[in-house]
């Protein structure tokens, strides 16, 4: 046809032609996904006990990863906690995991394997330490635990971490003066209300789920822990991650009678290692922030998860991918 038409018109079609293909290629560079910034492949995310707020956000994280990184399959494994998780990315059982920071700088102070390569991608909610008794009960703080059997938490979790500490805080030695029962939250509640255990420490974001149902069906009661941050402090070394907080008075209405309760609360981080790719580790940073409000409808803690504070991840150094994400969306 370009044939029958005069040189000029044949010219004419021909650049318009190409002008159309280079509008079109900018179209498609534009609307698909380029290779180079979409990663892909496949990573195990570590998490916590089955009730707890680590596992539930693990599993929203995924339904986020999915939509917004959709060449990344990612795997959920549970576990006793912060420290079994940290454990398991050095070992290479996990690429990404959550943690307390009071758990990483004790792994470090330790020396235990592979602590020089783990790194932070992002700081995420805190933790709020709860200890929790029968509100008929006569514990009115750590103290009164003396003589008592009080879950501690699993081995490799970081609620037994700070709950040993908060009990030598207290004046109690955490293996003779009560009775420590090494269980999580997914089976703290119901020994507490058949009166197996006397209380009970657990350290989650606000409102831990276990906690609300058990305030619902049995009659609790959030005791102070608040008067124990300087004695924390005056340990140093990882004890200077904790801090004074407050558990509003709407955390577990049922439990705390309009009255907000003193505590004890620690940041947690997303962290991974200095191995984990960097365009994986830049992808799973933006989603996590990105995701923010959705999650946060259903795991309130992950309101908190914020753009300004996310890089402060002492006592870890940011892993070059998630200093890639924060670089790209300063201002």
């Amino acid at each position: 046809m370009l044939q029958a038409l005069p040189r000029i018109s044949r010219r004419r079609a021909l650049q318009g032609s190409v002008a159309a293909l280079v509008v079109t290629g900018l179209l498609l560079w534009w609307l698909l996904p380029i290779e180079e910034s979409s990663p892909r492949g496949r990573i195990t995310f570590s998490t916590g006990v089955t009730t707890g707020v680590y596992q539930r956000y693990g599993e929203l994280l995924d339904k986020e990863v999915a939509r917004d990184l959709p060449r990344v399959a990612m795997e959920l494994r549970t576990s006793e906690g912060s420290r079994q998780n940290l454990a398991r990315l050095v070992n290479g059982q996990a690429d990404f995991a959550i943690a307390t920071t009071d758990a990483v700088a004790q792994y470090r102070r330790d020396g235990l394997p592979g602590g020089y390569r783990l790194r932070g991608c992002a700081r995420l909610y805190d933790d709020y330490v709860q200890l929790v008794v029968p509100k008929r009960s006569t514990v009115r703080s750590a103290a009164g635990l003396r003589n008592k059997r009080v879950a501690v938490g699993q081995d490799g979790s970081g609620v037994r971490l700070v709950s040993t500490r908060l009990l030598a805080a207290a004046g109690l030695d955490p293996e003779r003066d009560i009775t420590p029962v090494p269980i999580g939250i997914d089976t703290m509640p119901e020994r507490l209300r058949k009166g197996t255990i006397d209380a009970f420490f657990w350290s989650g974001g606000l409102p831990t789920t276990a906690v609300k149902n058990l305030s619902k069906r049995f009659n609790i009661r959030l005791v102070p822990l608040g008067d124990l941050v300087d004695e924390l402090h005056a340990e140093a070394g990882p004890s200077r991650y904790y801090r004074s907080a407050v558990m509003p008075a709407d955390a577990y209405p049922e439990a705390q009678d309009g009255e907000a309760v003193p505590t004890v609360a620690v940041a947690n981080v997303l962290v991974t290692t200095d191995t984990t790719d960097a365009r994986l580790t830049e992808g799973l940073t933006r989603t996590v922030i990105r995701s923010r409000d959705s999650i946060g409808k259903e795991v309130h803690a992950a309101q908190l998860v914020d753009l300004r504070t996310a890089i402060y991840t002492d006592p870890l150094e940011l892993h070059e991918g998630a200093q890639r994400y924060y670089r790209s969306v300063k201002p």
